[in-house]
């Protein structure tokens, strides 16, 4: 049947509409790629000039490259970019004046250009939904003193309450953040963003009184993280994350690498006494999947806190957070020193609801010069609370000055195998609450437990369980190849070089243990 004029019509009209879509879409995608043919720009912003209409302005793959030793104030802001195209924009001082893969010093920092706060607001933040950015070779400082957070990836308020407003894929490399000797800071970094990655950096001079500190401190965002090769200083806890309850609904943060940093607290914030309100090294109150490896860390001490150096203690902070928990920690291959007590572990928040913490792995550490006289504390190497589960202890080196025991536990642990460690027994070993020294805390508070193939160096045979080692603290200094020296390998000639249950040598293997002398 033929079609009528006006059918006629309008399939004529179809047709072309149909090739005008054609053509517009091979227009746009010309545009597209000659808008990329085009090639990323390189915009120089010298001192005095507008900072943060360069960072409104730039598109992906673009670099904004900073007058090297510029002074840049204010509250900076890397804002959100539109589209699909996930190239980085950069942010960096002029010149390559420290090599990738560089750890930043002071020192090193001279040269570089400084975004400072003129207030107690970050120096540098993220817009909601910015992604794709990365800072390098840049000075980071905020010279107020009522401490606030100097860079602020993320949103850890209220404002932050769905995933699509988390901020994502950011690199801060060879960045240089810092407070001042007298000034406080709260937070050197907060991270609560996702797929974030710190490198090479230097954090230093975070601290204050009547409130936590942290070099990095994240609670409101997903992870992934990788921290690597940093140095982090604050005398809260210098890396935490939990701590505030999150916004986003059953957010944990997870999947994250803590790798090659030195953490610290500088001495002279002893000596200054009770200025600066001191807690740990590392704490964890929400977080799962989390590997911390060949780190150093050094130098806690009783105060605010009792002085255990790593603390995995979940917390369901402000009572907004039931699915908080801390699992699947594997903390392998650090050296731990000058600290007033090691590790404390606690199962389940006794203030709020919480998840169990469970999953614990902590193996082939070196645990150096715990000691209560000098640092304070009770001198333990582990503290077990309120029911955790499933704790691997293997392969640790700890080596103890004055010191309560080994472990301390409160209430009953499931699941705790303590195998292949070297450590002096102390005044009471294994000792739980309102029990007898070794086997009558075990039978009570380590059901289904398995303790063989350490050395309790000082320690009775008669009251462990079959399998351990007793020799004297004499004996066990002869063990190492020198300990005034730090050098814990064992012997040649060591009756422990394959007494472990694996066939190893008892003890850590030093040889996978940070590079990292006295």
């Amino acid at each position: 049947m033929p079609l009528s004029n006006a059918d006629a019509l309008l399939t004529r009209s179809l047709g072309m509409l149909t090739m005008f879509l054609r053509a517009l879409s091979f227009v746009l995608a010309f545009l597209a790629l000659a808008a990329m043919a085009v090639g990323p720009r390189i915009t120089v912003v010298h001192a005095g000039e507008d900072l943060q209409h360069a960072l409104d302005n730039a598109a992906p793959a673009d670099t904004i490259v900073l007058e090297a030793a510029a002074v840049f104030v204010g509250n900076f802001v890397l804002p959100a970019k539109s589209g699909s195209d996930m190239r980085p924009i950069v942010l960096k001082t002029a010149g390559d004046v420290i090599p990738q893969g560089t750890r930043m010093t002071p020192d090193m920092a001279r040269t570089l250009a400084k975004l400072q706060s003129p207030n107690n607001q970050p120096a540098l933040r993220t817009e909601r939904g910015a992604r794709s950015w990365r800072v390098e070779l840049v000075e980071l400082r905020a010279l107020d003193e009522r401490g606030g957070e100097i860079v602020a990836l993320g949103d850890g308020s209220d404002a932050q309450r769905a995933l699509a407003d988390v901020p994502s894929d950011l690199t801060l490399d060879r960045v240089y953040v810092h407070g001042e000797p007298t000034s406080t800071e709260r937070r050197g970094i907060s991270l609560n963003a996702a797929r974030v990655t710190i490198t090479n950096s230097y954090v230093s001079d975070i601290k204050g009184v009547g409130y936590d500190t942290q070099a990095i401190g994240g609670w409101n965002g997903p992870g992934d993280y990788l921290i690597e090769n940093n140095y982090l200083e604050a005398a809260g806890e210098n890396v935490m994350f939990g701590g505030g309850d999150p916004s986003i609904r059953n957010l944990t943060p997870t999947h994250i690498v803590i790798r090659r940093n030195t953490f610290s607290k500088p001495l002279r914030w002893r000596d200054e006494g009770a200025r600066w309100q001191i807690k740990n090294l590392f704490e964890l109150k929400n977080a799962r999947d989390v590997t911390v490896e060949q780190n150093v860390f050094e130098h806690n001490w009783q105060q605010a806190q009792s002085g255990y150096a790593i603390v995995l203690t979940v917390r369901n902070q402000d009572g907004g957070c039931p699915w908080c928990q801390v699992e699947q920690v594997r903390f392998r291959h650090n050296i731990v020193r000058d600290v007033a007590a090691g590790l404390q572990i606690l199962g389940i928040d006794a203030t709020h609801p919480s998840r169990q913490t469970n999953a614990i792995v902590i193996a082939d550490n070196l645990f150096e010069n715990i000691d209560s006289r000098r640092w304070g504390g009770d001198g333990y190497f582990l503290q077990l609370t309120d029911t955790p589960r499933d704790i691997l202890i293997d392969h640790n080196t700890v080596v103890q000055q004055t010191s309560g025991g080994v472990v301390k536990i409160e209430g009953i642990v499931e699941a705790f195998t303590f195998t292949n460690n070297i450590a002096s027994h102390g005044a009471y070993g294994i000792i739980a609450t309102n029990h007898g020294v070794g086997n009558d805390s075990i039978r009570a508070s380590l059901p289904r437990s398995t303790i063989t193939a350490n050395v309790l160096a000082g320690g009775d045979a008669n009251l462990y369980p079959s399998g351990n080692l007793f020799p004297t603290p004499e004996e066990l200094g002869r063990q190492f190849v020198n300990v005034p020296a730090g050098d814990f390998r064992l012997v040649p000639a060591s009756a422990w070089a394959r007494r472990g249950t694996d066939g190893r040598p008892l003890g850590a293997d030093v040889s996978q243990l940070p590079a990292a002398g006295r």
